[in-house]
């Protein structure tokens, strides 16, 4: 299973009519809704939620994702044309230094030896601007041997925050309870948050 494949997601979005709610995750909403709007790029951004919802927040939106299925649906549903829908190769393909907030929630980053998804989203953030990171607590997993992957091979938001160097400064690296029930069939009771203002 790659789940950094286009192919891998295509299939998973045409396997159902509709994969997500639509609505925009609850981290996004605590932890934005009181920041200033700019530009801002969603990674990872599925059938578009989170996007729509930065978009009538006043953001500037590019919203990502390696799956067309997906994008189609979700431009589909911005009928005012307020967002720009990019399919890429995630955190490898944005502008430097562009974004007032890079938003990437429960992206799958697979570990890799250079960083270098990570540190492509890294690099997208302006100064002044927020990295948002956020992922399903390992810990409410099923036991390893239920699984069809191996969570080592992926990153956690605390293990970005060990790449920040000196040019930032993380405001909230913590596991919280979820806004909204877990999705249907899933154990996920917590969110892993990583927020973290780039100082320079």
């Amino acid at each position: 299973m790659d789940m950094m494949d286009a192919g891998f997601w295509d299939e998973r979005y045409a396997g159902a009519e509709q994969l997500f709610s639509g609505a925009p995750n609850g981290v996004l909403v605590t932890e934005v809704t009181e920041m200033t709007p700019g530009r801002a790029l969603d990674v990872g951004c599925g059938e578009g939620g989170d996007a729509l919802w930065l978009a009538e927040k006043g953001w500037q939106v590019t919203a990502v994702d390696v799956s067309k299925v997906a994008l189609d649906r979700a431009a589909a549903r911005d009928v005012a044309g307020r967002v720009r829908w990019t399919q890429a190769d995630l955190g490898t393909s944005a502008a430097s230094g562009v974004f007032d907030l890079v938003s990437a929630q429960y992206f799958p980053a697979v570990r890799q030896r250079d960083h270098a998804t990570i540190r492509g989203l890294l690099a997208a953030v302006a100064p002044g601007g927020t990295l948002l990171i956020v992922g399903h607590d390992f810990a409410d997993l099923p036991p390893r041997e239920e699984l069809d992957f191996d969570p080592d091979d992926f990153y956690q938001p605390a293990e970005i925050a060990d790449l920040l160097g000196d040019e930032w400064d993380v405001e909230v690296n913590e596991t919280r309870a979820r806004t909204a029930p877990a999705p249907a069939g899933t154990r996920h009771v917590s969110d892993t948050v990583l927020r973290a203002r780039r100082v320079r």
